[in-house]
């Protein structure tokens, strides 16, 4: 089966998306190509900063005057995912008090917006800080949710007619005559092999960008940096918190929902693949933990999990904290000879709009198209809210304007969703507040609900399982509505909560002690000494079968 698009865009993290928005806004039929979930990747395996900017000014002024500029951008356009916390840096009694004058000034510099703020009003503002922090800055961070992020996108480039194609890898780039002309995939469920024609393709794969780019014999040298995060069972504080210093390792502890997450470390891996989480590594998050807020490492870690930056300079040696986090667009025609083909590669959640605008430039240029970009003033959260929310669904809204109805997010959005909403039939994952109504309509507008993996789906579209149960109490009721509302048989369902509790698993392992382990211990019972779910038919068969409780 062969299909023809204007551009194809591989990768469907939040550069990708934003690529394949940019361009379809501009008047081009385009195909976004993603491996698994949007948001799977990079994009959805960060702490949830949006930053201000204020990390980089110091050492890397370049990357803090984008953040600030695409900070302000991005408040405006989707409101609906972001949370604006505000931020802080504090000097902690291990930070050298005199930094904090040279971070002021470079901030200043950078056009970001910082003063310093007397110790007892960030006190009052965040009790739970340590106490004997020396100096308080307050910036613009907040908090940004990727998963809703991308669920407008999605929403938005298939209200222009264009494609989104999730779970299909690209197993080779066609060239022809010095040009790419397209692409191969394959359905990974369905392992059907299809050929995308294109005038133009775009790589977006992130840290996997160098792979990519090598199937049109382009060398690309992406250093994977790997970051390992810890979410805890609870908040802590409201505000985006940093260390005043250059940064390190677990100096940023962000709200996200009802837990908080501390980040990350800074690890070169040889394959983008590799998000291992090492002891050491939950360690020094909660050592540095305790560091800004007294007693963290006594609270429950909640989840560990790592995702690999796509650190790239063309020419540069530098890799891990000392490599720039600025971004390029490489133009493989004139760098490489190979036309068809441009990677964008770098940068930050925070300045993926940019990233966008500039590659859509290069391949407009390319293609003879005039029309601008429109990005800094288009509201995709008006192509709607997350699938299944209790708002119209982002698949059925309509071009319109939203404005009155899409605010910034907040905290208790949810709770009072459910309140204002009208009669339910019962909480399913009661952490999250995730209904059977949200859990079936997610479910009917899911394109392949059949899949192994779509509770894992619903989790990106819901939140379901990613409270303090991690899925022991929710996973079951959610697999049992799928077979009895979405059409999966038994075996199907059972497959798709096996692959649900193996992926939850995976982020509670490092964290087995004390609260956690208890909690692990009660989803094993649950799971496997309740159900059977290590012990039905073709489940010991699945791959990474031996980790499953």
């Amino acid at each position: 089966m062969n299909e023809a698009y204007d551009v194809l865009v591989i990768g469907g993290g939040v550069t990708g998306g934003g690529t394949a928005l940019d361009l379809v806004l501009r008047g081009l039929r385009v195909a976004l190509i993603e491996r698994g979930d949007l948001a799977a990747g990079t994009s959805g395996r960060y702490h949830g900063l949006l930053h201000s900017g204020g990390r980089y000014a110091v050492r890397d002024p370049e990357s803090a005057r984008e953040c600030i500029e695409e900070n302000r951008i991005l408040r405006r356009i989707v409101p609906h995912a972001v949370e604006n916390t505000g931020g802080l840096f504090v000097t902690t009694p291990y930070d050298d008090p005199d930094y904090g004058d040279t971070w002021l000034a470079a901030c200043h510099a950078c056009d970001i917006e910082a003063e310093e703020i007397p110790v007892s009003a960030a006190l009052k503002l965040e009790p739970a800080l340590n106490p004997a922090i020396s100096r308080a800055f307050r910036v613009p961070d907040g908090s940004c949710d990727s998963f809703d992020m991308l669920s407008a996108m999605k929403a938005a480039i298939h209200a222009h007619g264009s494609q989104v194609y999730t779970y299909h890898q690209v197993t080779g780039l066609i060239v022809e005559g010095g040009k790419v002309t397209g692409a191969r995939v394959r359905n990974a469920r369905t392992r059907e092999e299809k050929i995308l024609h294109a005038a133009l393709v775009v790589n977006a794969a992130g840290p996997w960008a160098g792979q990519i780019a090598d199937m049109a014999g382009c060398p690309v040298t992406v250093r994977p940096s790997k970051g390992t995060m810890v979410a805890m069972a609870y908040r802590f504080v409201n505000t985006v918190i940093n260390r005043c210093h250059p940064p390190g390792d677990g100096d940023i502890l962000v709200p996200v929902g009802t837990v908080a997450v501390i980040g990350t470390t800074s690890v070169t891996v040889d394959d983008p693949n590799d998000t291992r989480v090492e002891p050491w590594e939950v360690q020094r998050m909660l050592d540095e933990g305790d560091k800004l807020i007294p007693g963290f490492s006594q609270v429950r870690a909640l989840r560990a999990w790592a995702g690999v930056r796509p650190l790239y300079e063309e020419e540069g040696q530098a890799g891990g904290r000392e490599a720039k986090r600025t971004f390029a667009v490489l133009d493989h025609a004139s760098r490489d000879g190979v036309a068809g083909l441009i990677t964008v590669v770098g940068g930050k959640l925070t300045t993926y709009r940019l990233m966008a605008e500039k590659a859509a430039d290069v391949v407009c240029a390319q293609l003879g198209v005039s029309a601008a970009c429109v990005t800094r003033g288009f509201r995709i959260s008006d192509f709607g809210f997350r699938i299944g929310q209790h708002a119209t669904s982002a698949t059925a809204l309509p071009i319109r304007n939203l404005q009155s109805a899409i605010r910034t997010h907040t905290l208790g959005h949810r709770l009072a969703e459910l309140e204002a909403a009208p009669a339910q039939d019962g909480l399913i994952c009661e952490c999250e507040l995730v209904t059977r109504e949200q859990i079936e309509q997610a479910a009917r507008e899911h394109p392949d609900a059949v899949a192994p993996w779509v509770l894992d789906d619903l989790r990106r579209d819901l939140r379901l399982g990613m409270g303090p149960c991690q899925g022991g109490f929710c996973g079951y009721r959610a697999a049992a509505i799928l077979n009895e509302a979405a059409g999966l048989d038994a075996g199907q369902a059972t497959r798709a909560l096996a692959d649900f509790a193996q992926r939850r698993w995976k982020g509670q392992r490092p964290l087995l002690w004390g609260q956690g382990l208890r909690q692990a211990l009660l989803d094993e019972q649950i799971y496997c000494g309740v159900l059977g779910l290590d012990r039905l038919a073709g489940i010991n068969d699945q791959p990474g079968r031996q980790e499953l409780l």
